[in-house]
């Protein structure tokens, strides 16, 4: 079924003539980025060539998604912007809050009784303002819609830093922060600054032990976890038609890790083929009629270099499986190479877990390919040396693998499927072998591998690769493990070689399911009442953000010189405290605790310079409030790395931090403290980040004069009373300065929806 069919009929009749247009105006042939982003300008048709890396530009997204996680905080504030119902199409998926423990049955019975209270919160607000829901169980956000929202040349925005994963079926989709989709909730435009392009030409084909996974892996090892920050990426060529649909959203789902505002391919065949396969034969008939206009112009993949801003390229044929890590997603290397790696490191060589699914992979496909090697296994009598979870992506795909025995095939391993959700790669895993201090390596064919993420042991070492090389390293039970060159000793006493893994594209009955887990939302809900306890320790009701005033920046206090990566996990960590992801209150008790300071390299432990003594962040920060001192917080490059969450920048607000001054920002986190009415600022000599100390007080003397392209000047005042002076850049324009006046982005939609 083709959800929103009039809306995609709308984008589709509407492009030929724009991008048409844009063509004139820009004076050049489009890649597909730009026929995207100059089809969906909120002011229509495109009248002005927009400057990459520099215009912000106002733009109308076709459609919205939200995870739990995210999705309370989101509509906590849509609830405050006066609206009856939302805008444009959108959905919550409940994916996040459901811990892998025991396998799926369990799992997903204890996370009804556990969270029930939050999901009732979204079912019914979902209801009310016109928003579909998908119960929990029904599957992975990202995976569903791939399934069924995505369409090629559309435009998305998701409260999830992996929205970017249904690029490979030809959006621009982009993962943002809660308040970016209240604004389009509310029927308002969604700002981005025009984005650079960076090309990658793929030639050549996958064979043997190499994925789509290889290809992101690789590119990760390229351009690094920041080198993709306000680009889009658009992978084309030869080699880009040989790719799975669920292949490119493979690629395109680990584009977050690199930074990039997002990653998309041109509409093709492939595509073609997973939109009938998922019931969705009207959009692909549409699609068919402009389908020129749904990828870039042969020009532009003739001449690459004269139409991106960056060109790479990879020959799939050459290309070698990969396992990234340990703990970040950008340390590539070629599996035959690891061994030899680790040891010098001193990473562990034993594996413990092996990990399957995520957002990432777990598709019919995915599931296929690491079907085979695990039906080896059992047929070459090799027992594996690790143990095995299993999360299958929707419930439309684990019906259809149960149905055709691939589910058996796993279990029959000895693995455990878990729910179709998150699970651990979000760090919601009860892990059954906890290790404490001891050093330990997983494998995993998730996304990122960030210090804790998983499990919350800073001990794991977790790496990253393809569903297929997690299942051979997981059965050999070592890290050096090479499928390609290396055999094993199976029960019989004889050395065996697994096989290449082979996948199957699209199940050759067709996809199944019984109940998807979809709730339609009433056509009217106002008479639905939507109801938060006032002493409920997940859900509270949002109170307005007060403006930072101007003299409040005078003697600003600073909370924490972070060391190093500081991403959304250090800031805002998940895991356990994903139960408090509604409750503003509550979740900021964990506020900056991972973040390492660089005075003591402690975690979660800071000088409070009211009374000389050490604390935890948050405790800190709230003896800063109650004598109504503003903070500061001090990091390094890249930082707010990773997920989209904007209690990253809304814990902070509430607790009364009123800048965040660093080497560089992650795109999302940067848009997230602007919307929460904050100072985002970077220094603008990267060494004066070593001039502060620890009991060092911030006045900010020119802020009355905030304005855009104008630096801030701030003077530090040491303890010893010397004092720097110190220049402070940033990227406010005038709306976005309108936001810090008014104490946030939310604060000015009411303002302007009640005038």
């Amino acid at each position: 079924m083709a959800f929103d069919i009039d809306m995609i009929k709308k984008v589709y009749s509407q492009m030929a003539e724009r991008v048409d247009k844009a063509r004139e105006v820009v004076g050049k042939p489009l890649t597909l980025s730009e026929k995207i982003l100059y089809n969906h300008l909120w002011d229509g048709m495109p009248n002005k060539a927009f400057t990459r890396g520099k215009d912000y530009v106002d733009f109308a997204p076709d459609r919205i998604a939200c995870q739990d996680a995210t999705a309370q905080m989101a509509l906590l504030q849509f609830m405050q912007a006066g609206k009856t119902k939302v805008a444009v199409p959108t959905t919550v998926h409940c994916d996040h809050l459901i811990q892998a423990k025991q396998g799926a049955a369990l799992d997903l019975k204890r996370a009804n009784e556990t969270s029930n209270e939050v999901f009732d919160f979204l079912e019914s607000v979902s209801n009310k303002y016109g928003i579909g829901f998908w119960k929990p169980g029904a599957g992975i956000i990202h995976q569903v819609v791939l399934e069924n929202y995505a369409f090629p040349g559309g435009m998305m925005i998701g409260t999830d830093s992996h929205t970017v994963n249904a690029g490979g079926l030809g959006m621009v989709a982009v993962g943002v922060g809660g308040a970016d989709a209240v604004d389009v909730m509310a029927g308002m435009p969604w700002e981005l600054k025009f984005p650079k392009l960076i090309g990658v030409k793929l030639t050549g084909e996958l064979s043997g032990w190499t994925a789509s996974k290889d290809v992101i892996l690789k590119v990760a090892g390229i351009l690094t976890v920041k080198g993709g920050t306000g680009a889009i990426v658009e992978y084309f060529g030869p080699g880009a038609k040989n790719l799975s649909c669920t292949g490119k959203g493979t690629i395109c789902n680990m584009g977050a890790e690199i930074g990039a505002t997002t990653s998309t391919f041109g509409y093709d065949d492939a595509m073609e083929r997973f939109l009938r396969a998922t019931d969705r034969a009207e959009i692909a008939d549409e699609a068919n009629k402009i389908r020129p206009y749904l990828t870039g112009d042969d020009e532009v993949y003739a001449n690459p270099e004269a139409y991106f801003d960056q060109v790479i390229e990879i020959n799939l044929s050459e290309l070698r499986p990969h396992l990234n890590g340990p703990f970040t997603p950008d340390l590539a290397t070629p599996v035959g190479q690891l061994g030899e790696k680790a040891k010098a490191n001193d990473w562990p060589i034993k594996v413990d877990w092996g990990l399957i699914g995520s957002c990432t992979n777990s598709s019919y496909e995915d599931l296929t390919r690491a079907a085979s090697i695990a039906q080896q296994a059992i047929d070459k009598k090799l027992k594996p040396k690790s143990d095995f979870g299993i999360n299958p992506g929707s419930e439309q795909i684990r019906f259809t693998a149960e149905r055709d025995g691939l589910l058996d095939v796993f279990e029959n391993l000895g693995a455990t499927v878990f729910t179709n959700a998150c699970g651990p790669c979000i760090g919601q895993w009860d892990r059954s072998d906890r290790k404490g201090d001891e050093k330990n390596t997983i494998v995993h064919s998730f996304n990122r591998n960030f210090s804790k993420r998983a499990d919350g042991n800073p001990n794991t070492h977790a790496f990253v690769g393809s569903p297929e090389m997690v299942a051979a390293i997981a059965i050999s039970g070592r890290l050096d493990f090479d499928p390609m060159n290396d055999s094993l000793l199976n029960e019989d006493g004889e050395m065996v070689k697994l096989d290449i893994p082979r996948g199957i594209e699209l199940p050759p009955k067709g996809f199944e399911v019984e109940d998807a887990g979809y709730l339609e939302p009433v056509a009217d809900g106002s008479r639905i009442s939507v109801k938060v306890s006032t002493t409920s320790e997940r859900l509270q009701l949002l109170e307005p953000f007060v403006p930072i005033k101007d003299s409040e920046l005078m003697g600003a206090k600073l909370l924490i010189k972070a060391f190093g990566k500081c991403t959304t996990d250090h800031i805002s960590m998940a895991g356990p405290w994903l139960r408090y992801r509604g409750h503003l209150d509550n979740i900021a008790n964990n506020t900056l605790i991972g973040a390492v300071n660089a005075f003591n390299k402690k975690t979660n432990f800071v000088k409070n310079q009211l009374d000389g003594e050490y604390g935890g962040v948050p405790d800190v920060q709230r003896e800063y409030k109650k004598a109504g001192i503003k903070t500061i917080v001090v990091g390094d490059h890249n930082y707010g790395e990773g997920s989209s969450r904007e209690h990253a920048a809304m814990q902070p607000r509430f607790l009364g931090v009123a800048a965040v001054l660093v080497k560089s920002f992650a795109r999302i986190h940067e848009t997230n403290l602007k919307k929460q009415g904050m100072l985002g600022l970077t220094f603008a000599n990267e060494a004066d980040y070593d001039k502060i100390q620890e009991d060092d007080t911030f006045n900010f003397v020119d802020i009355a004069s905030f304005a855009p392209n104008k630096p801030l000047t701030i003077e530090v005042v040491h303890k010893d009373g010397t004092k720097d002076t110190i220049m402070a850049n940033h990227t406010y324009n005038e709306a976005q300065i309108l936001w810090y006046r008014e104490g946030s982005a939310l604060n000015l939609i009411k303002i302007q929806n009640a005038s």
